[in-house]
Protein backbone atom coordinates (compact mmCIF):
# COMPACT_ATOMS: atom_id res chain seq x y z
CA UNK A 1 0.00 0.00 0.00
CA UNK A 2 2.86 2.59 1.05
CA UNK A 3 5.82 1.27 -0.76
CA UNK A 4 6.33 3.83 -2.55
CA UNK A 5 7.91 7.20 -1.64
CA UNK A 6 8.16 11.03 -2.34
CA UNK A 7 11.22 12.18 -0.54
CA UNK A 8 11.22 16.02 0.52
CA UNK A 9 14.14 17.79 2.35
CA UNK A 10 13.53 18.82 5.96
CA UNK A 11 15.70 21.33 7.52
CA UNK A 12 14.76 20.00 10.75
CA UNK A 13 14.46 16.08 10.25
CA UNK A 14 16.94 15.52 7.87
CA UNK A 15 14.70 13.61 4.79
CA UNK A 16 10.64 13.05 4.99
CA UNK A 17 8.87 9.93 2.76
CA UNK A 18 5.55 10.91 1.96
CA UNK A 19 3.95 7.57 0.62
CA UNK A 20 2.00 7.09 -1.90
CA UNK A 21 -2.01 6.47 -1.87
CA UNK A 22 -3.86 8.88 0.20
CA UNK A 23 -1.02 10.51 2.25
CA UNK A 24 0.09 11.65 -1.47
CA UNK A 25 -3.23 12.96 -2.49
CA UNK A 26 -3.53 15.19 0.61
CA UNK A 27 -0.32 16.12 -0.16
CA UNK A 28 -0.80 17.42 -3.45
CA UNK A 29 -4.63 18.66 -2.40
CA UNK A 30 -4.84 22.86 -2.89
CA UNK A 31 -6.54 22.69 0.88
CA UNK A 32 -3.15 21.53 2.00
CA UNK A 33 -0.64 23.28 -0.25
CA UNK A 34 -2.77 26.54 1.00
CA UNK A 35 -0.55 25.98 4.49
CA UNK A 36 2.45 27.16 2.65
CA UNK A 37 1.80 30.54 2.41
CA UNK A 38 0.27 30.62 5.86
CA UNK A 39 3.27 31.68 8.51
CA UNK A 40 3.22 28.97 11.49
CA UNK A 41 4.34 31.78 14.46
CA UNK A 42 1.90 34.42 12.74
CA UNK A 43 4.22 38.19 13.85
CA UNK A 44 6.87 36.24 15.68
CA UNK A 45 9.45 36.97 12.82
CA UNK A 46 8.75 40.62 14.08
CA UNK A 47 10.85 39.99 17.49
CA UNK A 48 13.11 36.51 15.26
CA UNK A 49 13.06 37.35 12.12
CA UNK A 50 14.12 33.55 11.21
CA UNK A 51 10.47 32.59 12.08
CA UNK A 52 9.10 32.62 8.91
CA UNK A 53 8.28 28.92 8.64
CA UNK A 54 5.23 27.80 7.19
CA UNK A 55 2.08 25.87 8.78
CA UNK A 56 2.83 23.52 5.79
CA UNK A 57 6.58 22.33 7.32
CA UNK A 58 5.02 21.79 10.10
CA UNK A 59 1.90 19.24 9.21
CA UNK A 60 4.76 17.63 7.26
CA UNK A 61 7.04 17.14 10.49
CA UNK A 62 4.72 16.64 12.56
CA UNK A 63 3.60 13.17 10.37
CA UNK A 64 7.61 12.31 9.90
CA UNK A 65 7.24 12.14 13.83
CA UNK A 66 4.20 10.02 13.61
CA UNK A 67 5.60 7.39 11.26
CA UNK A 68 8.93 7.11 13.34
CA UNK A 69 6.78 6.76 16.53
CA UNK A 70 4.31 3.81 14.83
CA UNK A 71 7.95 2.44 14.17
CA UNK A 72 9.30 2.31 17.31
CA UNK A 73 5.72 1.07 18.78
CA UNK A 74 6.01 -1.95 16.30
CA UNK A 75 9.22 -2.85 17.16
CA UNK A 76 7.64 -3.19 20.87
CA UNK A 77 5.29 -5.40 20.02
CA UNK A 78 2.13 -2.92 19.76
CA UNK A 79 0.22 -4.23 16.52
CA UNK A 80 -0.65 -1.56 14.33
CA UNK A 81 -1.90 -2.20 10.60
CA UNK A 82 -0.62 -0.34 7.42
CA UNK A 83 -3.69 1.23 7.56
CA UNK A 84 -3.33 2.29 10.45
CA UNK A 85 0.04 3.99 10.27
CA UNK A 86 -1.93 5.42 7.03
CA UNK A 87 -5.03 7.03 8.31
CA UNK A 88 -2.70 8.08 11.63
CA UNK A 89 -0.47 9.74 9.30
CA UNK A 90 -3.45 11.75 7.44
CA UNK A 91 -5.04 12.63 10.51
CA UNK A 92 -1.09 14.19 11.57
CA UNK A 93 -1.39 16.05 8.10
CA UNK A 94 -4.80 17.21 8.42
CA UNK A 95 -4.50 18.49 12.35
CA UNK A 96 -3.77 22.20 11.77
CA UNK A 97 -6.17 22.26 8.28
CA UNK A 98 -8.20 24.51 9.76
CA UNK A 99 -6.05 26.96 10.87
CA UNK A 100 -6.54 30.65 9.10
CA UNK A 101 -3.91 33.27 8.82
CA UNK A 102 -3.02 35.03 11.99
CA UNK A 103 -5.29 32.54 13.41
CA UNK A 104 -5.53 33.71 16.97
CA UNK A 105 -6.88 37.09 15.26
CA UNK A 106 -9.16 35.58 13.24
CA UNK A 107 -10.94 33.79 15.65
CA UNK A 108 -11.24 36.53 17.94
CA UNK A 109 -12.78 38.34 14.81
CA UNK A 110 -13.94 37.89 11.23
CA UNK A 111 -14.19 33.97 11.94
CA UNK A 112 -15.37 34.76 15.88
CA UNK A 113 -17.24 31.80 17.50
CA UNK A 114 -15.81 29.06 15.57
CA UNK A 115 -12.45 27.28 16.81
CA UNK A 116 -9.70 26.13 14.38
CA UNK A 117 -10.51 22.62 15.96
CA UNK A 118 -13.99 23.07 14.48
CA UNK A 119 -13.17 23.79 10.92
CA UNK A 120 -10.56 21.22 10.90
CA UNK A 121 -13.20 18.59 11.85
CA UNK A 122 -15.40 20.48 8.94
CA UNK A 123 -12.88 20.09 6.17
CA UNK A 124 -11.96 16.70 6.88
CA UNK A 125 -15.63 15.63 6.28
CA UNK A 126 -15.66 17.56 3.30
CA UNK A 127 -12.49 16.18 1.99
CA UNK A 128 -13.69 12.59 2.73
CA UNK A 129 -16.98 12.74 0.98
CA UNK A 130 -14.50 14.25 -1.99
CA UNK A 131 -12.34 11.16 -1.46
CA UNK A 132 -14.91 8.85 -1.13
CA UNK A 133 -14.25 7.72 2.34
CA UNK A 134 -10.72 6.83 2.37
CA UNK A 135 -10.23 8.78 5.20
CA UNK A 136 -12.82 7.82 7.48
CA UNK A 137 -10.35 6.27 9.82
CA UNK A 138 -8.29 9.54 10.10
CA UNK A 139 -11.14 11.15 10.78
CA UNK A 140 -11.83 8.84 14.23
CA UNK A 141 -8.51 8.90 14.88
CA UNK A 142 -8.06 12.88 15.22
CA UNK A 143 -11.81 12.97 17.12
CA UNK A 144 -10.23 9.90 19.68
CA UNK A 145 -13.25 7.72 18.66
CA UNK A 146 -10.73 5.03 17.07
CA UNK A 147 -10.31 1.69 19.15
CA UNK A 148 -6.51 2.18 19.66
CA UNK A 149 -6.42 5.25 21.51
CA UNK A 150 -2.90 5.27 21.85
CA UNK A 151 -3.09 6.81 18.28
CA UNK A 152 -5.72 10.09 19.09
CA UNK A 153 -2.89 10.58 21.95
CA UNK A 154 -0.01 10.62 19.27
CA UNK A 155 -2.01 13.06 17.36
CA UNK A 156 -3.33 15.09 19.87
CA UNK A 157 -2.25 14.64 23.61
CA UNK A 158 0.21 15.88 26.35
CA UNK A 159 3.16 13.82 24.36
CA UNK A 160 1.63 14.19 20.33
CA UNK A 161 3.77 14.37 17.37
CA UNK A 162 2.25 17.86 17.01
CA UNK A 163 4.07 19.39 19.91
CA UNK A 164 7.13 17.32 19.41
CA UNK A 165 7.54 18.86 16.08
CA UNK A 166 6.67 22.47 17.04
CA UNK A 167 8.53 22.60 19.53
CA UNK A 168 11.34 21.58 17.94
CA UNK A 169 11.22 23.48 14.67
CA UNK A 170 9.90 27.01 16.15
CA UNK A 171 13.59 27.04 18.54
CA UNK A 172 15.45 26.04 14.94
CA UNK A 173 13.66 28.59 13.07
CA UNK A 174 13.55 31.12 16.16
CA UNK A 175 17.03 30.75 17.49
CA UNK A 176 15.61 30.33 20.88
CA UNK A 177 17.87 27.01 22.36
CA UNK A 178 15.17 26.49 25.40
CA UNK A 179 13.13 24.62 22.59
CA UNK A 180 15.38 21.53 21.74
CA UNK A 181 13.93 18.80 22.97
CA UNK A 182 15.79 16.02 22.86
CA UNK A 183 13.02 14.39 20.42
CA UNK A 184 14.37 11.29 19.26
CA UNK A 185 14.99 10.19 23.05
CA UNK A 186 11.32 10.83 23.34
CA UNK A 187 10.34 8.64 20.42
CA UNK A 188 12.80 5.91 21.24
CA UNK A 189 10.81 5.61 24.96
CA UNK A 190 7.27 5.73 23.83
CA UNK A 191 5.28 2.43 24.56
CA UNK A 192 1.65 0.96 24.98
CA UNK A 193 -0.07 -0.06 28.24
CA UNK A 194 -3.92 -0.99 28.20
CA UNK A 195 -3.96 0.90 25.07
CA UNK A 196 -2.90 4.18 26.50
CA UNK A 197 0.72 5.91 25.62
CA UNK A 198 3.73 5.34 28.04
CA UNK A 199 6.98 6.34 28.47
CA UNK A 200 9.33 3.87 29.37
CA UNK A 201 11.24 5.15 32.79
CA UNK A 202 14.55 5.82 31.20
CA UNK A 203 13.22 8.48 29.59
CA UNK A 204 12.12 10.56 32.21
CA UNK A 205 14.60 13.23 32.33
CA UNK A 206 14.23 14.00 28.35
CA UNK A 207 10.25 14.20 29.63
CA UNK A 208 11.23 17.00 32.17
CA UNK A 209 13.42 18.48 29.65
CA UNK A 210 10.42 18.82 27.26
CA UNK A 211 8.29 20.31 29.70
CA UNK A 212 10.29 22.65 30.94
CA UNK A 213 10.93 23.54 27.59
CA UNK A 214 7.37 24.29 26.86
CA UNK A 215 7.08 26.40 29.59
CA UNK A 216 9.83 28.68 28.65
CA UNK A 217 9.10 28.83 24.89
CA UNK A 218 5.70 29.94 25.60
CA UNK A 219 7.19 32.97 27.47
CA UNK A 220 10.00 33.77 25.34
CA UNK A 221 8.48 32.85 21.90
CA UNK A 222 4.78 32.25 21.39
CA UNK A 223 3.33 35.09 24.23
CA UNK A 224 6.53 37.05 23.75
CA UNK A 225 5.06 40.76 25.09
CA UNK A 226 5.72 42.28 21.30
CA UNK A 227 4.18 39.49 19.68
CA UNK A 228 1.11 39.85 21.47
CA UNK A 229 1.19 43.43 20.96
CA UNK A 230 1.33 43.17 16.92
CA UNK A 231 -1.26 40.25 17.22
CA UNK A 232 -3.58 42.63 19.49
CA UNK A 233 -3.36 45.38 16.99
CA UNK A 234 -4.46 43.30 13.83
CA UNK A 235 -6.76 41.95 15.92
CA UNK A 236 -8.29 46.11 16.32
CA UNK A 237 -7.31 46.78 12.61
CA UNK A 238 -10.10 43.69 11.78
CA UNK A 239 -12.57 44.73 14.38
CA UNK A 240 -12.47 48.35 12.88
CA UNK A 241 -12.67 46.97 8.88
CA UNK A 242 -15.61 44.26 10.60
CA UNK A 243 -17.24 47.51 11.84
CA UNK A 244 -17.21 49.91 8.99
CA UNK A 245 -18.19 46.97 6.12
CA UNK A 246 -21.40 46.13 8.38
CA UNK A 247 -21.67 50.59 7.98
CA UNK A 248 -21.63 49.91 4.43
CA UNK A 249 -18.65 50.61 3.99
CA UNK A 250 -16.54 48.94 0.82
CA UNK A 251 -13.13 48.21 1.86
CA UNK A 252 -10.11 47.32 -0.79
CA UNK A 253 -9.64 43.23 -0.80
CA UNK A 254 -9.84 40.24 -1.98
CA UNK A 255 -12.62 38.25 -2.59
CA UNK A 256 -12.06 36.15 0.48
CA UNK A 257 -11.58 39.05 3.34
CA UNK A 258 -14.30 40.38 1.92
CA UNK A 259 -16.97 37.74 2.36
CA UNK A 260 -15.80 37.28 5.82
CA UNK A 261 -16.06 40.77 6.85
CA UNK A 262 -19.55 40.90 6.38
CA UNK A 263 -20.67 37.37 8.06
CA UNK A 264 -21.49 36.20 11.22
CA UNK A 265 -20.50 32.34 11.69
CA UNK A 266 -21.41 29.42 13.77
CA UNK A 267 -19.80 25.93 13.81
CA UNK A 268 -22.93 24.62 11.94
CA UNK A 269 -22.87 27.43 8.97
CA UNK A 270 -19.01 27.10 8.69
CA UNK A 271 -19.63 23.38 7.88
CA UNK A 272 -21.39 24.33 4.51
CA UNK A 273 -19.60 24.38 1.45
CA UNK A 274 -19.78 27.78 -0.04
CA UNK A 275 -18.09 28.79 2.97
CA UNK A 276 -15.57 26.21 3.34
CA UNK A 277 -14.80 26.81 -0.23
CA UNK A 278 -13.46 31.46 0.64
CA UNK A 279 -11.98 29.80 3.80
CA UNK A 280 -9.38 27.92 2.02
CA UNK A 281 -8.78 31.08 -0.05
CA UNK A 282 -7.30 32.82 2.94
CA UNK A 283 -4.04 33.25 3.38
CA UNK A 284 -1.14 35.56 5.53
CA UNK A 285 -0.87 37.46 1.68
CA UNK A 286 -4.80 38.17 1.86
CA UNK A 287 -4.59 39.68 5.11
CA UNK A 288 -1.53 41.85 4.42
CA UNK A 289 -2.56 43.01 1.13
CA UNK A 290 -5.62 44.48 2.28
CA UNK A 291 -4.02 46.09 5.54
CA UNK A 292 -1.31 47.51 2.67
CA UNK A 293 -4.63 49.11 0.96
CA UNK A 294 -6.21 50.16 4.22
CA UNK A 295 -3.79 52.14 5.37
CA UNK A 296 -4.88 54.66 2.86
CA UNK A 297 -8.62 54.43 3.86
CA UNK A 298 -10.84 57.55 4.30
CA UNK A 299 -11.23 55.86 8.07
CA UNK A 300 -8.68 58.08 10.27
CA UNK A 301 -8.67 54.75 12.65
CA UNK A 302 -8.49 52.29 10.61
CA UNK A 303 -5.73 54.04 8.44
CA UNK A 304 -3.45 54.71 11.66
CA UNK A 305 -3.95 51.49 12.84
CA UNK A 306 -2.62 49.99 9.61
CA UNK A 307 -0.15 52.16 9.08
CA UNK A 308 1.19 51.13 12.26
CA UNK A 309 1.65 47.71 11.74
CA UNK A 310 3.01 48.13 8.43
CA UNK A 311 5.63 50.52 9.52
CA UNK A 312 6.16 48.01 12.86
CA UNK A 313 5.49 50.96 15.31
CA UNK A 314 3.81 48.23 17.66
CA UNK A 315 1.82 49.07 20.68
CA UNK A 316 3.70 49.16 23.99
CA UNK A 317 2.75 46.37 26.64
CA UNK A 318 2.46 46.16 29.76
CA UNK A 319 1.74 42.88 31.69
CA UNK A 320 0.23 43.16 34.89
CA UNK A 321 -0.80 40.53 37.45
CA UNK A 322 -4.09 41.26 37.75
CA UNK A 323 -6.85 43.50 34.95
CA UNK A 324 -5.36 47.04 35.36
CA UNK A 325 -7.51 49.04 37.53
CA UNK A 326 -10.40 51.10 35.82
CA UNK A 327 -8.66 54.61 36.08
CA UNK A 328 -5.11 53.20 34.74
CA UNK A 329 -7.32 52.55 31.45
CA UNK A 330 -8.76 55.66 31.48
CA UNK A 331 -5.75 58.17 32.06
CA UNK A 332 -4.56 56.59 28.78
CA UNK A 333 -7.09 57.03 26.85
CA UNK A 334 -7.37 60.82 28.23
CA UNK A 335 -3.49 60.76 27.15
CA UNK A 336 -4.31 59.22 23.58
CA UNK A 337 -7.54 62.14 23.44
CA UNK A 338 -5.30 64.69 24.27
CA UNK A 339 -2.65 63.63 21.30
CA UNK A 340 -5.28 64.60 19.02
CA UNK A 341 -6.64 67.28 20.45
CA UNK A 342 -10.23 65.50 21.22
CA UNK A 343 -10.56 64.84 17.31
CA UNK A 344 -13.94 62.83 17.07
CA UNK A 345 -11.91 61.06 13.43
CA UNK A 346 -10.33 58.72 15.61
CA UNK A 347 -11.80 56.12 17.62
CA UNK A 348 -9.44 55.79 20.73
CA UNK A 349 -10.83 52.73 22.44
CA UNK A 350 -8.98 50.92 19.49
CA UNK A 351 -5.38 51.99 20.56
CA UNK A 352 -6.28 51.18 24.02
CA UNK A 353 -6.78 47.73 24.86
CA UNK A 354 -6.78 45.47 27.85
CA UNK A 355 -6.70 41.63 27.38
CA UNK A 356 -5.15 38.25 29.01
CA UNK A 357 -2.46 35.61 27.48
CA UNK A 358 -2.20 32.03 29.16
CA UNK A 359 0.30 29.71 29.49
CA UNK A 360 -1.23 26.34 30.57
CA UNK A 361 1.37 24.27 30.86
CA UNK A 362 0.69 20.78 32.19
CA UNK A 363 -3.04 20.58 31.74
CA UNK A 364 -4.12 17.13 33.38
CA UNK A 365 -7.09 17.50 31.44
CA UNK A 366 -5.44 16.57 28.14
CA UNK A 367 -4.26 13.39 29.65
CA UNK A 368 -1.54 12.63 31.84
CA UNK A 369 2.22 11.69 31.03
CA UNK A 370 2.58 8.17 32.41
CA UNK A 371 5.95 6.43 33.21
CA UNK A 372 6.42 3.26 32.97
CA UNK A 373 8.62 2.07 35.98
CA UNK A 374 11.31 -1.04 35.26
CA UNK A 375 8.79 -2.58 37.95
CA UNK A 376 6.31 -2.30 36.19
CA UNK A 377 3.72 0.61 37.53
CA UNK A 378 2.67 2.78 36.50
CA UNK A 379 3.15 6.23 37.37
CA UNK A 380 2.20 10.43 36.41
CA UNK A 381 5.26 12.11 35.76
CA UNK A 382 4.60 14.16 38.70
CA UNK A 383 4.84 11.58 41.22
CA UNK A 384 8.09 10.57 40.52
CA UNK A 385 10.20 13.49 39.07
CA UNK A 386 13.11 14.67 41.59
CA UNK A 387 13.14 18.00 38.98
CA UNK A 388 9.37 19.16 38.29
CA UNK A 389 7.21 20.92 40.88
CA UNK A 390 3.23 19.45 40.36
CA UNK A 391 2.31 22.62 41.51
CA UNK A 392 4.27 24.97 39.67
CA UNK A 393 4.47 23.38 36.17
CA UNK A 394 1.00 22.10 36.64
CA UNK A 395 -0.85 25.56 37.14
CA UNK A 396 -2.73 27.90 34.69
CA UNK A 397 -0.29 30.99 34.41
CA UNK A 398 -2.67 33.78 33.65
CA UNK A 399 -1.03 37.35 32.70
CA UNK A 400 -3.00 40.53 32.14
CA UNK A 401 -1.81 43.26 29.43
CA UNK A 402 -2.60 46.96 28.60
CA UNK A 403 -1.57 47.77 24.98
CA UNK A 404 -1.03 51.41 24.15
CA UNK A 405 -0.69 52.88 20.77
CA UNK A 406 2.22 54.17 19.56
CA UNK A 407 0.54 56.90 17.85
CA UNK A 408 3.68 59.61 17.03
CA UNK A 409 4.21 59.51 13.21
Amino acid sequence: MISNFKIINDPVHGFINIPSGVVSKIVEHSWFQRLRDIKQLGFTNLVYPGAVHSRLSHALGAMHLMREAIAVLRLKGIAITEREEEAASVAMLLHDIGHGPFSHALENNIIAGVSHEEISLALMNKLNKELGGEIEMAISIFEGNYSKFFLHQLVSGQLDTDRLDYLKRDSFFSGVAEGMIGLDRIIKMLSVEDNYLVVEEKGIYSIEKFLISRRLMYWQVYLHKTVVAAEQLLINILGRARYLSAKGVKLDGSPAISYFLIREFTPETFAKKEVLEMFTRLDDTDIMSAIKQWQYSSDNTLSLLCRMLTRRRLPKLTFFESRPHQSIYNSSLEEFNSYFKGSKEVDPTYFVTVGEVINFGYDSKEGEIMIRLKTGDIKDVYEISDMLSARAFSQVTKKHFLCIANIKE
